[in-house]
């Protein structure tokens, strides 16, 4: 995305550059090649303007599905972390009543 980010910026700016540039050599008074600048100025910032905000909202939608699967991830790990505790404790319960049974085994001889 950065090197599409970067050409439509280097179009933006050739192309303000571009019109500065024309409107400059024009063959007009200072006050309409004043307004012209200002104009052009105006019409390039706005567009600019519309470029982040696009940019801005791609980057946005990017990152909040990525911020929703890894809440998504994180949750199915806590679920399985818990999943794993209860296994573990059934399987620790169950060796401890058969180490019981063998040490009262052990104790009648």
């Amino acid at each position: 995305m950065a090197g599409k980010t970067e050409t439509a910026v280097a179009v933006l700016v050739g192309a303000a550059i571009g019109a500065c540039v024309g409107i400059l050599f024009a063959p007009d008074e200072g006050s309409k090649t004043r307004k012209k600048i200002k104009d052009g100025y105006d019409h390039k910032r706005d567009e600019i303007k519309d470029k982040l905000h696009e940019i801005s909202e791609q980057v946005k939608s990017k990152f909040g599905h990525s911020q929703a699967d890894l809440q998504s991830g994180l949750d199915h790990l806590v679920e399985t972390v818990e999943q794993k505790k209860e296994d573990i404790i059934a399987t620790l319960e169950k060796k401890l009543e058969e180490l019981k049974g063998t040490a009262k085994a052990a104790a009648n001889k």
